[in-house]
Order: structure tokens, then C-alpha cells, then sequence
């Protein structure tokens, strides 16, 4: 996925969005617009991973996420499979002081279950036939025991685009993909989404997806900022880029309110390494949620 780290690398710029066609093709179209940014955390950082996580809702929830993982990273042996990546300290020149720097991180995006064979995630991460046939969609990749990577993980986990239903990207407007795999999902449950009427300042949030590529992590603590926006609203979710196609949570409901896309800058150096950015709760852009009724036309 694009990314935009603060002084690192420099931001780039989406160059189309695609709409799906009656066969199930992709064709580009043209969009101009500012370069996306990403993610940041807001006041205390609230990721966990899953085996810290007590909520019995949070848990149900992340078991029909998924990593979007390259196929490149992914290596078949017999009914298992190896996922291999760097470490997030290799990968982005961490700090020892950061969290989960020890930690691989394989995945470039993040999705949700939301019909029996069917992924929504940020239209950002999958723009095309051929993003969608490099593109692996995992189920169960996290830390599920303490100091356990995820590495080897059953084939029946694993699964490929078949279609692309639908997927845009618009300028500071909504930003989704609809995404059929090859098969029906088992095992795991389609999730719920809000059907109809609107988040509220002040709702309370919970994401759950995979920041600059982690195993899953769970980030609550989060509330709704603004909601002026017809297709997106604002929140101060703790999430980084590899969030992007996030489901973001009614965190009392349980139901889908809308999927992560876009935020402020990921990280700031500290001496010759980096660290996380951070504001408090109420300060910087916020993290931008296309809101899920967006999705349903095309349920």
C-alpha cells in the first residue's frame, strides 16, 4: 500500500481509482488529488495483541479479519503454509523504545469479513486485477501466545481474490474495495454493519487490523471526532499505515461503522532512529473512516 513516512520517504500520490464492471473487470479512472497520508497515535496508545485482549466481542471480532499479504511472502508446503518478513525494528529503523519492534511484519493492508465470501478492505489496497492476483487474504495471522510469531499457518486459512465487486478512491472522499475470494469462507462468521443512520461525536471505536503490516492488534479506547463529511467521518483511532482497509467498530455495538483509510504521518526521527508520532486526543487531523453504508449498493 502507499505509505507516507514522515521524512523517510516521500508521500505519493494515487493516480486512479478503478470501478468494477459487469464482469467482474476493473477499469482505471482518472483521479487527481493530494497524497495519502496515514496513521498516528492519539493519547495513550491503545494497540494490543490478541492474546492480551480479555473482551470476549473484541475476540470474535478479529477472528473474521485478515491480513492483505503478497504472494510473494508466502511460501506452500504440504496443508501449511510459511509467511516470511522482516521485522518492524528492520523494517522502519525503530527505536528500542517502540512497541512490537520485535515483531514481523508480512501484511501491507488490512480487511474484514463482511459476506461469506466476500472482503471489504480500503479501495487504496487493491485498485486492480493484478493487485488482487498478487494479493493473499489470511486469516488468523497474530500473536495468539506471548513471544509466538505467526509464521506457519494452515492452508485453509489462506485465501485468493476471485473478483474485484468494486473498488474507488476519491479525493478526501470514500475509499473501498469489495472483494470476492475463491471460495466461501469457513470458520469464521460474516461481520454486521451499521445498515442505516450515522455515527455520532463521541461514539465509542474499537479498529482492529494489521499496522505497518503486524499481526493483528486491537486498538479500542477510540471515539468519534467529526461526522461533517458525507462519506467519511474523523476519529482518533491508533492505527498506522497497514491499517488501511480496517474494519473500525462500534466498540459497544460490535457493528462495522466504516473502514480506515487515511490519517496524519506514521513516524518522526528521534536522534538516527524512529519513533511513533503521537498527539493527544483531540489534536492533529485524525484518522478519516469511510463510512460502511457506503459499501451496501454493492453487497
Amino acid at each position: 500500500m502507499l505509505k507516507k513516512l514522515l521524512v523517510l520517504f516521500t508521500g505519493l500520490s494515487l493516480l486512479g481509482a478503478c470501478q468494477s464492471q459487469n464482469d467482474g473487470s476493473s477499469q482505471p479512472v482518472a483521479e487527481e488529488f493530494d497524497p495519502l497520508e496515514e496513521k498516528v497515535i492519539y493519547g495513550t496508545d491503545n494497540r494490543m495483541d490478541l492474546y492480551e485482549v480479555t473482551s470476549s466481542l473484541q475476540r470474535r471480532l478479529a477472528d473474521s479479519t485478515v491480513a492483505l499479504i503478497k504472494t510473494s511472502s508466502i511460501q506452500t508446503s504440504g496443508t501449511t503454509s510459511r509467511i516470511s518478513a522482516q521485522t518492524f525494528r528492520q523494517s522502519y529503523n525503530l527505536c528500542s523504545s517502540e512497541k512490537f519492534g520485535e515483531q514481523e511484519n508480512a501484511a501491507f493492508c488490512s480487511g474484514s469479513l463482511v459476506a461469506p465470501d466476500v472482503i471489504a478492505t480500503a479501495g487504496h489496497c487493491v485498485r486492480s486485477l493484478r493487485d488482487c492476483g498478487e494479493t493473499k487474504f489470511v486469516f488468523g495471522y497474530a500473536v495468539k501466545t506471548k513471544g509466538v510469531q505467526p509464521r506457519d499457518v494452515a492452508n485453509s486459512e489462506i485465501y485468493s481474490c476471485k473478483q474485484i465487486i468494486h473498488t474507488e478512491v476519491l479525493a478526501s472522499g470514500s475509499d473501498f474495495a469489495l472483494i470476492r475470494l475463491d471460495r466461501v469462507v469457513a470458520n469464521h462468521v460474516p461481520l454486521a454493519t451499521r445498515k442505516q443512520g450515522s455515527v455520532k461525536v463521541g461514539d465509542p471505536l474499537v479498529v482492529i487490523g494489521h499496522p505497518v503490516g503486524l499481526p493483528t492488534k486491537i486498538a479500542a479506547g477510540a471515539k468519534v471526532r467529526s461526522t461533517q463529511a458525507s462519506q467519511h467521518f474523523v476519529a482518533n483511532l491508533d492505527t498506522y499505515g497497514g491499517n488501511s482497509g480496517s474494519a473500525v467498530f462500534n466498540s459497544k455495538t460490535g457493528v462495522i461503522e466504516g473502514i480506515l483509510v487515511r490519517g496524519d504521518n506514521d513516524f518522526v526521527y528521534q536522534g538516527s532512529c524512529t519513533v511513533s508520532n503521537r498527539c493527544k486526543d483531540t489534536e492533529c487531523r485524525g484518522e478519516d473512516v469511510t463510512r460502511i453504508t457506503r459499501i451496501l449498493p454493492y453487497l
